[in-house]
């Protein structure tokens, strides 16, 4: 949101209902990844083979992107911002926007 346009009160609940799920819904991706790859390593090593180091590298790289998508991409990241306001100054300047 632009710094100077103001949120109805109903908005800034919605806005932060979604911000906030937005979030939580990386939590759980965490603690699940954390839960599952416990598991993974203790099965690893029982079977003498350190072969854990996959699924975890793997997931936790969708993890990492995830992460990043929550916290720097979605609204009230930077980057999202920054953008959002650059296509706001070039709408703002065209006559018909399509």
């Amino acid at each position: 949101m632009s710094t100077t346009a103001r949120l109805n009160a109903d908005e800034i609940e919605r806005l932060a209902r979604k911000r906030a799920g937005v979030r939580m819904g990386w939590y759980i991706h965490a603690l699940v990844f954390i839960a599952v790859n416990t598991l993974l390593t203790a099965l690893s090593l029982a079977s003498g083979r350190h072969w854990a180091i996959f699924p975890a590298l793997g997931w936790g790289l969708g993890l990492l992107i995830h992460g990043v998508v929550v916290f720097l991409a979605l609204p009230g990241g930077g980057l999202h911002e920054r953008l959002l306001q650059q296509e706001r100054a070039r709408l703002a300047h065209q006559r018909d926007p399509w």
